[in-house]
Order: structure tokens, then sequence, then C-alpha cells
């Protein structure tokens, strides 16, 4: 009896040791069971009514401050003020296209610059997702250079915002002792990368739907360990000086749909100097929201039939369709923008030549309220398929009020 008791214990031992073998030898979970309900939000999402955001249960907002080495997002200011004024906690994060150490570093400053004077609830985060022809090693001494100069500007704490690959692929090393925001969707819950073991923030959707904004927003859970211990105001740190790009040249950031050949004609510049200046190693892979260093001309003559203007610092769209004595409507249909409020420092704003100035062989005519092609055709005894080849219309059934156009 007793051998047969003890060839017993002998396998159920050997069993226990199986099944624990099939375990995963490590859990990834949320660092603490207190989960608070939240959201990150920058420009895309325009204006936000964060009352009825209050109301719909959202209890941490973070809020994208800036980009590279001299973009602040447009609606940081009203985020932070409106956010704060219905008692929703706050964070701040900035997107990194740092490609060295010593661009980090500037970045980090730009970042604390910003949002200097600002009391945050909730530890700064660092979004670095896009690496270009950076490896591995060169990806993780950008991270680290860039979270500790922030720290050490600012003496707050970080967090380190990364999708599931590049938490476990790209990341490593001095980067994974700070706590991991993970972005992973359509999963019940974030799976383990093998360099955290536990997170503070998990993105769980970009399709969000929140009471209070109209797009859609990225919805989060974070634990009680994002917040910071200390919660006093953000010390002013001065804006640097951006040492990257060389003389007789400025920063753009690139947008979706761009090409090295497109900017290059945009900027009357080639290829070949572009990719010199920014050190590109495939000039046929490009990313947007990147900084690029261009010829520094702030209006071009692309070609015939347009100019490019360089938008600066205190530009708006109003500005310059007087300065090219056309219309805020005209250039907004010419390039495609939605919001006639939100322009960029570095965007390329194409003015079509005909209306870059007052031709005097033409009478020009501002469109009102009720006007068709038809009608204005009939007021001047032309056309309409000549005002339609003289301004260059695409849909003769489409015209704005206070366009402006060349007649006769």
């Amino acid at each position: 009896m007793k051998k047969q008791k003890l060839v017993v214990s002998i396998i159920g031992l050997l069993l226990c040791a199986f099944f624990s073998l099939q375990q995963p030898v490590y859990a990834f979970g949320p660092e603490s069971a207190i989960i608070y309900s939240g959201i990150d939000v920058s420009g895309w999402q325009e204006n936000i009514d964060y009352a009825a955001v209050k109301e719909a249960g959202i209890e941490i907002v973070y809020i994208k401050a800036s980009q590279g080495s001299n973009f602040v997002d447009p609606y940081f200011e009203r985020n932070y003020t409106e956010a704060k004024a219905n008692n929703l906690k706050v964070g701040f994060y900035h997107y990194v296209t740092a490609r060295t150490t010593e661009e980090a570093v500037v970045e980090a400053n730009f970042f604390a610059s910003v949002i200097g004077g600002k009391t945050p609830d909730a530890r700064l985060a660092m979004d670095f997702e896009s690496f270009g022809n950076l490896n591995r090693e060169e990806i993780n001494a950008i991270a680290l250079t860039f979270l500790r100069t922030v720290e050490s500007l600012t003496k707050k704490e970080m967090v380190v915002y990364s999708n599931t690959n590049d938490a476990t692929n790209i990341f490593y090393g001095e980067v994974t002792t700070y706590p991991l925001w993970v972005a992973q969707y359509e999963v019940e819950q974030p799976t383990p990368n093998g360099n955290w073991d536990t997170w503070i923030g998990w993105q769980y959707t970009d399709e969000g739907r929140v009471n209070g904004i109209e797009n859609h927003v990225d919805r989060d859970r974070f634990t009680q360990q994002i917040l910071l211990t200390d919660t006093t105001t953000l010390p002013p740190v001065e804006k640097p000086t951006n040492p990257t790009s060389p003389s007789g040249t400025t920063s753009i950031i690139i947008q979706r749909g761009d090409t090295l050949s497109q900017i290059a004609k945009d900027y009357q510049t080639t290829v070949a100097e572009l990719v010199r200046l920014n050190n590109i190693a495939n000039p046929n892979l490009i990313y947007a929201g990147e900084r690029l260093i261009v010829p520094q001309n702030t209006s071009i003559n692309s070609n015939g039939s347009e100019r490019i203007y360089i938008v600066k610092k205190g530009d708006t769209l109003s500005k310059i369709a007087n300065q090219y004595h056309t219309s805020v409507v005209a250039i907004a249909q010419y390039n495609g923008i939605r919001n006639v409020n939100r322009i960029y420092i570095g965007q390329r704003i194409k003015i079509p030549t005909a209306v870059q100035e007052k031709d005097m062989s033409h009478t020009i005519y501002e469109v009102r309220r009720g006007d068709t092609l038809w009608s204005i055709s009939r007021r001047y005894g032309v056309s309409i398929a000549s005002i339609v080849r003289k301004n260059r219309i695409m849909n003769p059934n489409l015209i704005y009020i206070g366009e402006r156009l060349r007649i006769g």
C-alpha cells in the first residue's frame, strides 16, 4: 500500500511539473487593479467639448504637445485649458522624429519648452514609433537620450508609448526600465512582449467614440501608476535653437503622399541634395510626420501654373491670401485644406498663378452668395467655358463665396 501511495505521489508531482511547463513563464497585465478610463488627443480631433467628455466618464486625457524640434500641436493650448477647466487629469506626449542623439536632446528641450509652466497630472510620454533607416541600437540610444533629457529638464517621471511589435522587437535595455503605455487593438488584453512584465497604460482602440468628440479618438485604460507623484507646475525652459538645419535651410513636416521627387520640385532642388542634407539611405522611403531639411525659401516659383509658399510663424491663410490678392476659400480649395484655421509652420501652400496678383488685363470678380458661373458669364458677356479655362476650374458646378475669378 505504501508503495502504491509513493507511486501515486510521484506521478502527481510529475504531472504538476508537466502542466506548469505548459504555462507562460511570465505574465503581462496591468501594474495595479485600479483602472482609469482615458483618451489621447491631438489636433485631429479639433474642437472638443470637454464637459461632455467628462460626463461620458473619461478621467484622464493625454494631449499631444509637440513633434520634432519645431512643431506645436495647434490645439495644444486649448486642449490643456479646457481639460483642466473640466477637472480632467492631464498628461502630455511628444512625437519623436530625431535621427541622432544630438537631435534627441534638441527635441527634449523643445518638448520641455512647450509644456513649461503647465501643471500635468500624469507622466510625460515619449511617442517614438517612426524609425526610418535607424538600426535597433540607434533607436534605443535616441529613445534613452530623449527620456533622460526630459526627466532632467522637468523633474517629472516618464512613460514609454509603444505598440506591441516595437515593445517586443525594437526596445530593450535601459529603455525598458521605464514603464510602458502599450498600443494593441482588437484583443481582450495586451499580449506579452518579453521586455515589460506589466503595463500602466493600454491604448485599446484608435476608433473610439466619446461624447463631445466628433471624430474617432484613441481610447485608453490607465493604472494609478500613470499619475505623477509630484504634480507641481513644470519649470519654464527656453526654446532651443535648432542646430540640425544647416545655414540656408529650414525644416518641414512630411505629409502623407509626399515623395522626395515632388518635394525637390516644390523647393527647386534635387533629390540628391535632399538625400545629402538629410542623410537618407533610401530615397524611396520617407515617412509622414517626419522632419525634412529643405532649402530655405518662403516663396518659390514652382512652375508656370502655381507658386509654392512655405508657411512661417505667424502666418494665417487670410494673411497669405491678402499677400497674393486671392481669397482664403480659393487657397483652401486648391490645396484641399479642410480647416482654414489650421496650417502649420513649414507647410507647403500651392498658389495658382491665376490668383497670384491682380492682372491688369482682366477683370477680377469675387464670388458672392447666389452666384453661378452662368450668372457671372451673363453679367460680363463671356462664355462659361472662358471662365473655366482662365481660372482652371475643375468642376463648373462648384464655386465658392469669396473665390476670385478672372473674367474676360
